[in-house]
C-alpha cells in the first residue's frame, strides 16, 4: 500500500484516538466510581404481557469500607416501556446495610459521600445511596433516596452499621 497524504492523515487520527481512549480508561480506573449492584432476586407484583412489574433486591459492597454490604429493594416497571428502558420507576426503595465481615476503612471518609447511583428513567431520575459518618456514635449511616432533574422525592430509607468500640472511623478533613 502506498503512503499517501490521506493514509498519513488517517493514521495520525487513529493514533490520536487511541491515545485519548487509553487516557480515558486510565482516568476511569483512578477515579472513585460508585459501587456496582448485583441483583440478588426479584418478585413479580403485577403481570404484564411484555414483562411484569417487580420488586428487585440488589446488593452492593461499600467501595471504601470492607465488610459492609448494602441491600436495596426497589420497584421496577415492566411492560413495553419497562422492557425498552423508557419507563420511569417509582421512587419507592428500602435499604438495609449489614456488617458481613471485619470492618476495614480503606481510606479516610468524607462526612457524607455517594456510594451508589442508579438511573431510574431514561434521563431524569436516579436512585442514590449516600454514606454519612456519625462520629459521636461511631457508626456508618446509609440513606437511600430518589432524585430528579427538576424535583426530588421525599421518599427515603435509612440504615446504620455500628463500628466496634475502639475502632475509630477515619474522617477526611
Amino acid at each position: 500500500m502506498q503512503s499517501t497524504p490521506l493514509n498519513k492523515a488517517i493514521t495520525l487520527k487513529l493514533v490520536s484516538f487511541n491515545r485519548i481512549l487509553l487516557g480515558l480508561v486510565a482516568a476511569a480506573s483512578i477515579l472513585h466510581l460508585p459501587a456496582q449492584a448485583e441483583e440478588i432476586g426479584s418478585v413479580n407484583t403485577k403481570f404484564k404481557v411484555f414483562g411484569s412489574d417487580k420488586v428487585v433486591i440488589d446488593a452492593f459492597d461499600d467501595p471504601k469500607v470492607d465488610g459492609v454490604t448494602c441491600y436495596v429493594s426497589r420497584a421496577k416497571t415492566g411492560g413495553i416501556s419497562g422492557t425498552l428502558g423508557i419507563a420511569e420507576d417509582t421512587a419507592d426503595a428500602s435499604i438495609a446495610c449489614r456488617q458481613v465481615g471485619p470492618i476495614k476503612v480503606k481510606e479516610p471518609l468524607l462526612p457524607s459521600d455517594e456510594v451508589f447511583n442508579e438511573r431510574r428513567s431514561l434521563i431524569f431520575k436516579s436512585l442514590q445511596v449516600v454514606r454519612f459518618v456519625d462520629q459521636r456514635r461511631n457508626a456508618l449511616v446509609y440513606l437511600t433516596y430518589s432524585d430528579r432533574v427538576l424535583e426530588g422525592s421525599p421518599k427515603n430509607s435509612i440504615t446504620a452499621v455500628p463500628v466496634l468500640e475502639g475502632q475509630k472511623i477515619p474522617i477526611k478533613k
